[in-house]
């Protein structure tokens, strides 16, 4: 049942990463489902409230969750806590802690420091995830730098849709918004997208499952490079037909 929570607070707060646990294999999800619902409950802690100290508070609360499975304690009580704990060994909890402290920013107006402070965030938030997915799923540590810069690249385009939603709320999303700029961060990340088959050909069946979230990530990237005024009209995106072949192929 708790793993059913997990896939339910997963599937109304990222329909994305649903669609790709329940496309990976079944062996996977007892990892997938946790930490993408840990993802969804730490991502919109920063949102619900206006009170930045409440913020604080509830990022904290998230913390010391993580603190107590790194330090082997009984885990406090939630429906995402029990099932993430039970996957969850000491060390990878620990960095993890990295991942609730990124999304401090999410908590202010302030725009970011520099171009290093925004990849820092790109990395802690999304290449983080997976390969802490890809790694309890069996993953290899010679697999690392291309796992996070293929989560990385996959956390700009879930960054940058979501740029008109930050803006309407009075946030500062880009440190250079220009069409041009953008465009070249989308570039970059292409140059630096791993080669899809050696990667998967180096993780167990397993593993691969954590990949999956980035199905779309390539063809987005192609997007925003050709057209980056898209980002500033909220028109990022692949048609329904699209979205679920590109799916079927990579789970196949």
């Amino acid at each position: 049942m708790s793993l059913q929570a997990c896939a339910n607070i997963v599937q109304r707060g990222d329909p994305d990463r649903f669609a790709a646990a329940m496309a990976a294999p079944v062996e996977a999800r007892r990892v997938l489902f946790p930490l993408y619902a840990f993802n969804v409950e730490v991502a919109r802690a920063p949102w619900v409230t206006e009170e930045p100290m409440i913020a604080e508070m509830r990022l904290q609360w998230w913390r010391d969750a993580l603190e107590e499975i790194a330090e082997g304690k009984q885990v406090r009580k939630h429906e995402v806590t029990t099932p993430l704990a039970d996957v969850l060994h000491a060390p990878l909890a620990g960095s993890l802690d990295r991942l609730v402290q990124a999304r401090r920013w999410d908590i202010y107006r302030d725009a970011f420091e520099d171009a290093d402070h925004f990849d820092d965030y790109l990395k802690m938030t999304g290449g983080l995830l997976m390969w802490t997915a890809a790694h309890l799923l069996g993953a290899r540590i010679n697999t690392t730098d291309r796992i996070f810069a293929l989560g990385r690249s996959t956390a700009l385009v879930r960054f940058l849709k979501a740029v008109p939603a930050l803006e309407a709320r009075g946030r500062i999303p880009l440190v250079d918004g220009r069409s041009e700029t953008i465009s070249v961060l989308a570039q970059d990340a292409l140059q630096h997208l791993p080669i899809m088959h050696p990667l998967q050909e180096a993780l167990p069946k397993p593993a691969r499952g954590a990949l999956l979230e980035a199905w779309e990530t390539e063809a987005l990237l192609r997007q925003i490079a050709r057209t980056p005024t898209r980002v500033a009209d909220g028109k990022i995106g692949l048609s329904e037909f699209r979205k679920r072949s590109r799916l079927i192929r990579w789970a196949l």
